[in-house]
């Protein structure tokens, strides 16, 4: 199993040198991995049908994922950088696929790329992209993506993109970037069993028998699409919350179980206050995963 920590992209705020210190702290303690949530665009308000909205307005702060860990690339060594998840259907394919291709190289091959539907129609609109079609059009790029990272010239035509004879220069260190998808409802946790290699479970997932059930599944749905489900990682998250460490111990053990591969320790909207009561909470929950 491997342990990372949630980029506190409401908390963290803009000055460089302490994005900096932290990304490095995280990585001194032994962390494998960052993950980095996306948006855009914040709407004004929430929207009634989201319960989860409220965390996603204009007030709360959100770094540009390629742009951060690009940046973050630069001042760390060894940590696997994981956007956790962009929205991809409401980018440019060829667009994103030259993005992670660069991020990928400058940073020596460590770029784990996590991409999902999202729920946010506002952001859709506002990029020029239709936010029914957005199913579909995930199935579409995983492909184009993994043609453009792998083939010199590529062509492809598709439902939404169309390429003649064209390629990324310089292509990424892995050929092909590893594609993790974040899956909620069972329709998109079904397409990432046929598709992704690995699945962001739903942040607000824990290790009970419920959940250990969809996760079974989606073994089975692997297995059905012809692929081998100990190829295919899984990406559990933990949260801070209360900051009880018997908790934190019980939900890992649970998790180790449960088989995933990886699990994300997560500190926003626990009320830590300073960056350094962050890293002190990675510290305190780095020493239960070598207990």
């Amino acid at each position: 199993m491997r342990y990372g920590v949630a980029f506190p992209q409401v908390e963290i705020g803009t000055d460089p040198a302490v994005i900096r210190d932290f990304a490095q702290a995280v990585e001194e303690l032994g962390y494998a991995h960052l993950t980095c949530i996306d948006h855009v665009l914040g709407a004004a308000r929430p929207d009634p049908n989201v319960p989860w909205s409220k965390h996603y307005t204009r007030e709360r702060m959100f770094h540009e994922p390629f742009v951060t860990l690009g940046f973050l690339a630069a001042v760390t060594q060894r940590l696997e950088l994981a956007p956790a998840v962009m929205i991809l259907p409401q980018r440019q394919t060829a667009l994103v696929a030259k993005q992670a291709a660069q991020l990928d190289l400058l940073s020596g091959g460590r770029l784990r790329f996590g991409v999902g539907l999202g729920w946010n129609a506002v952001e859709y609109e506002a990029l020029g992209q239709d936010f029914r079609a957005r199913g579909r059009r995930i199935r579409e790029q995983a492909e184009l993506l993994r043609l453009l990272w792998t083939q010199e010239l590529v062509t492809f035509e598709g439902e939404f993109d169309i390429v003649r004879e064209v390629g990324l220069n310089p292509l990424p260190v892995q050929r092909p970037i590893p594609l993790w998808f974040g899956a909620f409802e069972e329709r998109a946790v079904r397409r990432a069993a046929q598709l992704a290699d690995g699945w962001f479970l739903n942040p607000r997932m824990r290790p009970t028998e419920e959940d250990g059930q969809l996760i079974h599944r989606f073994r089975q749905w692997v297995g059905e699409a012809g692929r081998d489900p100990a190829q295919v990682g899984i990406d559990a998250t933990i949260h801070h919350g209360d900051g009880d460490a018997a908790r934190w111990a019980a939900e890992l053990s649970r998790w180790r179980a449960l088989g995933v591969t990886h699990v994300t320790f997560r500190t926003m909207d626990a009320g830590l206050g300073s960056i350094d009561r962050h890293i002190e909470a990675f510290r305190r929950f780095k020493e239960i995963t070598v207990s």
